[in-house]
């Protein structure tokens, strides 16, 4: 088996992973990454939303050995102010409830206000398709992101 070395938030991280191994399962049980949730694993939830460099993807689908050379963020590293200002609005605006989902559903935000600073509530919700959520009915977490997103426009440059 090879080596793969992968920047995984901010830190050059080595490991060998198995050939049948996921991006889900290396993060959680090699770099204890445990933000990364374990929900469906067939894609469908969002609870394993990473980015991917940049672009999110479903770490429950994505071969860990094809990591090599790439970089990873996942919620524990999204301290950027893109990051830090979704955290902050999901929070205060009540857009967590049992949190399971939270960490996917930051990350794919996190992603969207980082392409497009101005989204409206129809590019939010098409954002957010694949992330389920039992708890809010989304009507919170759309306004999280409505809120962060202005926190950032609003910021000076």
């Amino acid at each position: 088996m090879a080596h793969v070395t992968a920047c995984i938030n901010g830190r050059d991280e080595r490991f060998e992973p198995d050939p049948t191994e996921t991006l889900l399962d290396a993060l959680r049980s090699r770099l204890y990454l445990r933000g990364v949730k374990d929900g469906c694993r067939e894609g469908q939830c969002g609870a394993c939303t990473v980015l991917l460099d940049g672009k999110p993807v479903d770490a429950c689908l994505y071969p860990a050995r094809a990591i090599d050379g790439r970089c990873i963020e996942t919620a524990e590293g999204l301290s950027d102010p893109v990051g830090v200002a979704v955290q902050a609005a999901m929070s205060a605006g009540g857009g967590i409830q049992c949190g399971y989902c939270t960490p996917g559903i930051v990350t794919m935000l996190t992603a969207l206000l980082r392409e497009n600073p101005d989204p409206d509530e129809s590019l939010i919700r098409q954002a957010l398709a694949g992330n389920l959520c039992r708890c809010t009915g989304y009507a919170q977490i759309v306004e999280a992101a409505l809120s962060a997103a202005s926190s950032l426009r609003r910021r000076p440059s």
